[in-house]
């Protein structure tokens, strides 16, 4: 007899509360193994494949793509273990179920013995809502066993280049990677989708979504003229597209509106002559080895100003009423990618040198654009670095990240008359802006924390002093 288990979508980590079916992996009537990835989902973090921890047949599914599920909700149902003169052997009513659990799973106990379902094909289910058709009793050699959605052998890595594709229409199998031993990578589909004259969308961002509404009913020709009393109409019945407010639009929305309400935020702001910062740059990657970004010498920057300014690298306990200085030193930097704003964290950063500082740095970045950042590498920032000059303006009053004390932004570095050793000179200027929780400091604070990196980017010699 088979025993059918329900999975249900995991806690996935760091608070989440619930996450978006992107894609199914798995149809009803399929065989899954233990472990095996069954769903890829979007959570306001990252993209997630979740894999299953029953070994079966599955029996139903829950939830089409483009559904946004809570936390706990069924995904699936799984029958292990199978009926009197099925082809799949006897488990003994034990369920097959994974070791590796994940937060939130709560399989259960493991049973005494672990039984592989051989992948023999199933016989429809009664359960299943949605029953696979049944081998035809007449054939003479067994129907093979269906196989997993999957992408087979083909060189794809990211989850988001896949999605890119499938909109489109586009044969994966037909695209020649550009990157590594043939890897397919976000350019090549881009590039594809540009050859096939298909209308073209950022690259990566998932697509908007337009709430269904009612079509309006047209009024009756003799109807009468509402009276002043009735209601006025509402705002959302004006056309237009609705995106819906969530996955890390909404998570950024959450953070940003409770920084405001809770957060009584400064800012303060210099011009400095990065001149001899871009200089110094210039020199350290012609000496060979690894090249160093200039965001990771800010950052080796900003490590250097926290260890003498350490109210800045700080959080506000409300419920306690105390002011908890941290002692490592976790630095996000703010992200621009198809997904949206996100703010990859570079951990333990007072243990790293600009070389290792750039390197993380890269890493996260590259994981950030191709959606593969997990949930642990989004959160447990102590202080943000905010590179706005990327989008060529030279300041902001950006908003704090929750529950960060303070950000750093960085404008465009341009050519500007500058007074360089009392005469007029064409210096690299850049400006820099501190925003800060007020609560944790006061304005003399905050200043010595912006003059002390404004003067390391003047003049990095000053760095070294602080080492």
């Amino acid at each position: 007899m088979a025993q059918v288990l329900e999975f249900k979508l995991p806690d996935l980590g760091e608070g989440l509360t619930e996450a978006e079916i992107v894609r199914w992996l798995v149809q009803v009537g399929d065989v899954v193994a233990v472990d095996q990835p069954v769903v890829e989902v979007e959570t306001a973090k990252a993209m997630v494949e979740v894999p299953c921890p029953y070994g079966g047949v599955v029996t139903a599914r829950f939830g089409e793509e483009g559904t946004e599920l809570p936390v706990g909700a069924p995904l699936l149902t799984v029958a292990v273990g199978a009926p009197a003169g099925d082809t799949a052997p006897s488990v003994d009513g034990e369920a097959e179920t994974s070791g590796n659990v994940l937060v939130g799973y709560g399989t259960g106990a493991a049973p005494a013995r672990r039984r592989r379902v051989r992948p023999a094909t199933p016989a429809p289910s009664p359960i299943s809502p949605a029953p696979a058709p049944a081998p035809d009793p007449a054939a003479s050699a067994p129907a093979p066993a269906p196989a997993p959605v999957s992408i087979g052998p083909l060189p794809v890595i990211s989850p988001l280049v896949r999605k890119l594709a499938r909109e489109h229409g586009l044969d994966l199998a037909e695209l020649a990677g550009s990157g590594p031993d043939g890897l397919i990578l976000r350019a090549d589909v881009e590039y594809a989708v540009r050859a096939a004259g298909h209308p073209t969308v950022p690259a990566m961002t998932a697509p908007s979504r337009t709430v269904p509404r009612p079509e309006p009913t047209a009024p009756e020709p003799a109807q009468a003229p509402a009276s002043a009393s009735a209601p006025a109409k509402e705002p959302s019945t004006q056309s237009g597209t609705r995106i819906p407010l969530r996955g890390v639009r909404g998570a950024v929305a959450d953070k940003l509106a409770r920084s405001r309400r809770e957060i009584p935020e400064a800012t303060c702001w210099v011009d400095a002559d990065a001149t001899e910062l871009m200089r110094a740059r210039t020199a350290m990657n012609a000496s060979g080895g690894p090249k160093i970004s200039l965001l990771a010498l800010l950052a080796r920057i900003c490590t250097a100003a926290l260890a003498r300014y350490p109210e800045l690298n700080s959080t506000v306990d409300l419920a306690a009423r105390e002011i908890v200085q941290l002692d490592a030193v976790h630095i996000g930097f703010a992200a621009q990618t198809g997904r949206g704003l996100v703010v990859p964290v570079v951990k333990d950063a007072q243990r790293r040198d600009a070389e290792s500082l750039s390197t993380e740095i890269a890493r996260l970045t590259e994981a950030a654009r191709e959606g593969k950042l997990t949930p642990g590498e989004l959160t447990g920032g102590t202080f943000t670095l905010n590179n706005y000059g990327v989008f060529g303006v030279d300041g902001s009053t950006p908003i704090i990240n929750h529950p960060e004390a303070a950000m750093l932004g960085v404008g465009r570095i341009v050519p500007k008359p500058w007074v360089h050793e009392g005469e007029l000179a064409v210096r690299q200027v850049v400006q820099l802006s501190l925003t800060f929780d007020h609560r944790v400091c006061d304005g003399g604070t905050a200043g010595g924390f912006l003059r002390f990196v404004a003067d390391c980017v003047e003049q990095p010699a000053v760095l070294l002093r602080s080492l």
